[in-house]
């Protein structure tokens, strides 16, 4: 029976029908079934509701946004905890530890990258807590997310490595943070963020996911543009030793460091890990259900909302994904330029941005608890609206795409990690099916949004590559 047969049936009927709620789309890649609305041939969907609305789409998608931050913010709290433990008892246990738990909180964050773009919290937020440019021009993201570093203006770097510091060198501090203990006598929220793209200078990042990677492992030394090295399979190796708590132990890598480096070192981390936990509740409170006053404006946007959606998902697969975080490491064979560069978890960035956005099509998020949060979604909507070819089109592109993200983070999780795939030059079959994917899933995302009739802006002004 075909949807616009089934609504010839009987009022009673749908009546009934209306009280089944949206359940879960079949396994990836299942052929189609027949829902029990008698939309036949729609791919892997057993159950679509017949009354799914633009307003429960995005709804449901607010209600998984605060669900991915909280998650994101429950994280950064362990990684402070775990980051505080360390500092105090700075045994390789403890520093595997702390370096696991960054790793954790990467995983809830990388799927809220779908989030952005769309004048959002994360992008626009005041330090009064109303949404709007700041007196800085944007939100609090960048103080979360920024990359890649200029590393030099942290801590101890070797001179082999060119890109470790500013874009300018005019934009370069003396020494850097930790050493400096004259310039930069306390080591607290005031000192970082007030250096944060010191000299309006993109590379200078104090705060953040990466300024805390960057002292758990330090440089990944490997072959870069300096052409010092031999690029390998391993991450940073920063020694344990550079947290010593013993009098004469501390180290800066391979040299001997006065006891009060080890020591505004830790102070580094642990302050970093409190600002990452501020700047994540203020989004986190934005998106809060019912309260959130990002949360209260956007469920009732419409079809604003609904586009923001879409350009969001389509921002994030071409400009950002496609072309800022893949491709512009791929064309300069430069780890420096893949996002995650000092724990080589970049393939874990690949999947799990890929992954928010097929989140936000298929409207369901799993909780690091494994609670699944989950309702109305767009590829619902289409079907109601009787787009059934181009809802298991955009299905099935995001679902290529996730499978060409899996094979990198299989291979970097069995010995390659992406800044190994990258030598093998812009032709690596691999690195380029994922590109490929990406670009696939926007054109089918641009076709949706024609389709529903709602605003699209630009969805691929967000790279001056050409992908």
């Amino acid at each position: 029976m075909t949807f616009s047969s089934f609504s010839k049936i009987s009022a009673a009927m749908i009546v009934a029908l209306s009280l089944t709620a949206c359940v879960e789309d079949g396994d990836d890649g299942a052929s189609g079934v027949a829902g029990s609305n008698g939309a036949a041939g729609v791919a892997g969907n057993s159950g679509v509701s017949t009354f799914v609305t633009r307003e429960d789409v995005i709804k449901t998608n607010a209600n998984i946004a605060y669900a991915a931050y909280s998650d994101s913010l429950i994280s950064a709290q362990d990684l402070k905890v775990a980051l505080e433990k360390f500092v105090a008892d700075p045994t390789d246990t403890n520093f595997s530890l702390a370096k696991k738990s960054w790793l954790d909180s990467r995983e809830p964050y990388g799927q809220t990258e779908v989030y952005r773009f769309r004048q959002g919290p994360i992008d626009e937020l005041k330090d009064d807590g109303t949404l709007g440019k700041d007196d800085a021009g944007e939100g609090p993201e960048g103080l979360i997310n920024a990359w890649p570093l200029g590393e030099a203006i942290i801590d101890y770097v070797e001179p082999v490595d060119g890109l470790s510091g500013p874009e300018s060198p005019a934009n370069a501090i003396t020494d850097n943070i930790i050493a400096n203990s004259a310039a930069y006598p306390t080591i607290d929220a005031e000192t970082l963020e007030g250096l944060f793209e010191h000299g309006e200078d993109g590379r200078n990042v104090t705060t953040g996911y990466h300024a805390i990677e960057f002292l758990l492992w330090g440089q990944d030394l490997n072959l870069d543009l300096s052409g010092a090295g031999t690029r390998d399979n391993t991450a940073g190796q920063r020694p344990v030793s550079d947290y010593s708590t013993t009098v004469g132990a501390c180290t800066s890598g391979t040299n001997a460091a006065t006891d009060d480096i080890c020591t505004r070192r830790g102070q580094y981390l642990v302050t970093t890990a409190q600002l990452l936990i501020n700047q994540l509740k203020r989004v986190t409170e934005q998106w809060e259900p019912v309260s959130g006053p990002h949360y209260k404006n956007f469920v009732a946007g419409g079809d604003a909302s609904l586009a923001k959606i879409l350009e969001g998902m389509g921002r994030l697969s071409f400009g950002e994904l496609a072309g800022e975080r893949i491709n512009i490491a791929l064309i300069e064979n430069s780890q420096e330029d893949e996002h995650s560069c000092f724990s080589d978890n970049t393939h874990r960035d690949i999947f799990l941005n890929a992954k928010g956005v097929q989140n936000s099509f298929n409207a369901k998020y799993v909780r690091i608890d494994g609670e699944v949060i989950e309702g109305a979604s767009i590829y619902d909507l289409l079907v109601v609206e009787e787009q059934h070819e181009l809802a298991n089109k955009l299905r099935g592109a995001l679902e290529a795409t996730m499978s060409a993200a899996a094979v990198i983070d299989t291979k970097a999780k069995t010995g390659m990690p992406f800044d190994v795939l990258i030598q093998a030059g812009i032709d690596q079959p691999n690195i380029k099916a994922v590109i490929n994917a990406l670009v696939a899933q926007t054109d089918d995302i641009e076709a949706v949004i024609d389709a529903l009739g709602v605003t699209k802006n630009d969805l691929r002004g967000d790279t001056d590559q050409e992908i």
